[in-house]
């Protein structure tokens, strides 16, 4: 008996052995004949960077456009600084994290935790992707611990469903175990190549000290564990919703 949640996120197979999660490229790079579109939504500054920088450097160098939507500019991730202060800091911290990527920045308008979700903002999210048109999306696992985390996946889900579930949808992971729970990967991309340049596109958000905390604590583990899993140095996971057509991933 198979069971799936409404979101369309996970299925499992009651009393049945867990499958080993498959790969996503299907498609071979040599098939992909048109320049794709990415958007990889996050919730603050960073967001983007550590979950999906290094599969944001593996489309950029394959020649791919890669927008990355950040809801909130950071506003009160930096203790003693005014929102003001901290905004104008984080927004250049992430400008040259994507000027590192090859990615072009592109911002929701949100405040740093204090995040929405009403019909305003459902109409901004929709506009923004009916602008863009992304081939591919990643954006946040539905369930991660910080609200500002749900608000931005809601947003993005709500969005895609608007358009047709036409573009590839995939949930990205950040801090798992502390933020992400409960996520159990479908698609995964070797970072190994890009992994240094992914290091330093996280470590310029000096402000949040990612190089001394959240890195060696909760993401780089998780790059060498994804790696393990998909047989590779260092690895990206992601979900890719049940009903979203098959998007490439190098």
């Amino acid at each position: 008996m198979k069971r799936r949640n409404m979101l369309g996120v996970s299925v499992f197979a009651t009393g049945a052995a867990i499958a080993r999660p498959l790969h996503a490229a299907s498609l071979k790079p040599e098939t992909i004949r048109q320049k794709l579109k990415i958007l990889v939504a996050g919730a603050h500054p960073d967001d983007p960077e550590t979950g999906c920088g290094g599969t944001i450097l593996r489309y950029t160098r394959a020649g791919h456009e890669v927008v990355a939507y950040y809801l909130t500019r950071g506003e009160a991730g930096i203790p003693g600084k005014r929102y003001d202060e901290a905004a104008r800091i984080r927004t250049a911290e992430l400008t040259e994290a994507c000027r590192i990527m090859g990615a072009r920045p592109v911002f929701g308008g949100q405040m740093d935790g204090d995040t929405e979700v009403n019909r305003q903002r459902y109409d901004e999210v929709k506009q923004m992707l009916d602008e863009e048109k992304p081939d591919i999306i990643f954006t946040h696992w539905p369930i991660d611990t910080h609200r500002d985390h749900r608000a931005c996946s809601v947003l993005i889900y709500d969005a895609w469903l608007s358009q047709g579930m036409k573009a590839a949808l995939y949930y990205f992971e950040v801090d798992t175990g502390g933020q992400t729970q409960h996520f159990h990967p479908t698609d995964y991309c070797d970072i190994t190549p890009v992994i240094q340049k992914k290091h330093e596109a996280c470590f310029v958000h000096k402000s949040q000290k990612i190089r001394e905390t959240t890195y060696p604590e909760f993401h780089e583990k998780m790059e060498i564990f994804r790696g393990l899993e998909y047989g590779s140095d260092y690895a990206e996971a992601f979900v890719r919703h049940a009903r979203s057509p098959q998007g490439w991933i190098p």
